[in-house]
């Protein structure tokens, strides 16, 4: 009896000295990361986004996110990465339905956009490890169809939100619209009050004459 409680503290001993060196290991490895960020090591911090968005592109959409918002989630791409900012672009569309028989708008492109923008704002700010950006770009681009069918896609919204922001939002009760706004989305709209092409936060305007 004694021989068989001898063995079983043994072995909870050994289980315990185990997941006691797993834990100083995975502790050393994070104390290693956040010193390398806390130091500016650009290198550390673009494979930690990077990591962190390429996580993004294959997992699951949560629950309540519609498709068409979290394909812009997926798509986003990085521009430029620093010690305390984030720069990204991504895209985003117009969604039709089917109301009445007929194929309607249901939301516009800036309407995509600017929740877009906030998902995406919300995962910048808090959801990588180590980072914690002082300042995050967003520009969300969607499809104009020019003269003669040919395509392509300009800026809609470019936001440049910082910590300062965050302060004023309640991310579990206000709505996209209202958060993007908060976060400084910028845009322009037309005569009919639909989006126009803008040119980015922090990039140099067009030549004269040059599209937008």
């Amino acid at each position: 009896m004694a021989w068989g409680l001898g063995i079983g503290i043994l072995i909870v001993a050994i289980f315990l000295a185990f997941l006691g060196f797993i834990l100083f290991k995975e502790t050393r490895t994070h104390r290693f990361w956040q010193t390398k960020v806390d130091e500016g090591d650009i290198d550390m911090i673009t494979q930690l986004v990077q990591v962190e968005v390429e996580r993004w592109r294959t997992e699951r959409p949560p629950k309540g996110t519609p498709a068409s918002i979290w394909q812009g989630i997926q798509g986003v791409e990085l521009v430029a990465l620093g010690q305390h900012h984030i720069h990204a672009s991504t895209a985003a569309e117009a969604q039709f339905a089917m109301v009445g028989g007929q194929r309607r708008q249901v939301s516009s492109a800036l309407d995509e956009a600017k929740r877009v923008t906030t998902l995406l704002a919300e995962r910048f700010f808090y959801d990588i490890p180590h980072i914690r950006p002082e300042r995050v770009q967003i520009d969300c681009y969607t499809t104009f169809q020019k003269e003669g069918g040919e395509a392509s896609q300009s800026c809609i919204v470019s936001t440049e939100a910082t910590r300062e922001h965050l302060a004023e939002i309640d991310w579990e009760n206000d709505p996209p619209e209202v958060i993007a706004e908060r976060l400084g989305a910028r845009y322009e709209l037309d005569e009919r009050g639909i989006a126009k092409p803008i040119t980015p936060n922090n990039q140099p305007a067009p030549a004269s004459g040059a599209p937008n």
